[in-house]
């Protein structure tokens, strides 16, 4: 699991974490990116009880956060004593070894697209409140549009098309789809663009080509 992860990328994660742990009543967390292949990029762990939780799940192939993958939905385990071994035998069993005693995994999303997840633990049992439930939410949107920013950041400074090398054509397709996604999303058109480049990231296709689809409306960011 472990991949070089440059310092830009990490320093994003620390933040996100920091955010979360400014806000909540957690202990520690940790952040993992997804990338356009299965592969998956350890980016942060805030402690070693969070860097050993993240290291048990993907290890063992079940637990919260494969969970949280899955269903694209926040998973809670407000205490580890109760049910996670019917839930997760073989997770259940060593996370009660281990010194936490809550875990609060949640995805990290725009639109269609997976970006990460980030979990979080406490060493004490106790469930999060309706109110710090709706701010993980919202640190968790916020999170996932900053990893994806440096992704792609990352991914254009590395050499790959972002369209800005495209012929004037090319670019005003850019344009015009970032205009019909930003009609369709409701959203800014810096937010849009970046919603274009990422589909365009997780499907290994080149913005251009993306960009095509919407104004051709084969592709609707509705």
């Amino acid at each position: 699991m472990a991949e070089k992860v440059s310092p830009e990328m990490g320093a994003t994660a620390k933040r996100i974490c920091d955010s979360f742990a400014d806000a909540l009543p957690i202990d520690g967390a940790a952040v993992s990116l997804f990338g356009a292949t299965p592969s998956e990029t350890h980016l942060y762990a805030s402690d070693k009880l969070a860097a050993q939780l993240d290291e048990l799940q993907f290890d063992l192939g079940e637990g919260p956060r494969w969970e949280a993958v899955r269903t694209r939905r926040p998973v809670l385990v407000p205490d580890s004593h109760d049910g996670t071994q019917e839930l997760w035998p073989i997770f259940g069993q060593a996370f009660r070894q281990t010194d936490a005693r809550a875990v609060f995994v949640f995805p990290l999303m725009v639109g269609a697209l997976d970006v990460g997840v980030i979990e979080l633990h406490r060493v004490a049992p106790g469930a999060l409140s309706r109110e710090e439930l709706a701010m993980a939410a919202v640190l968790a949107q916020k999170g996932a549009w900053a990893l994806l920013s440096q992704v792609l950041t990352f991914n254009g400074s590395s050499g790959s098309s972002s369209g800005m090398n495209d012929s004037p054509r090319s670019r005003r397709e850019i344009h015009q789809a970032t205009g019909m996604i930003l009609a369709q999303a409701g959203v800014s058109a810096t937010d849009a663009l970046l919603m274009l480049r990422a589909h365009a990231f997780a499907q290994g296709r080149s913005v251009r080509d993306v960009a095509r689809d919407v104004v051709a409306r084969t592709l609707d960011f509705t």
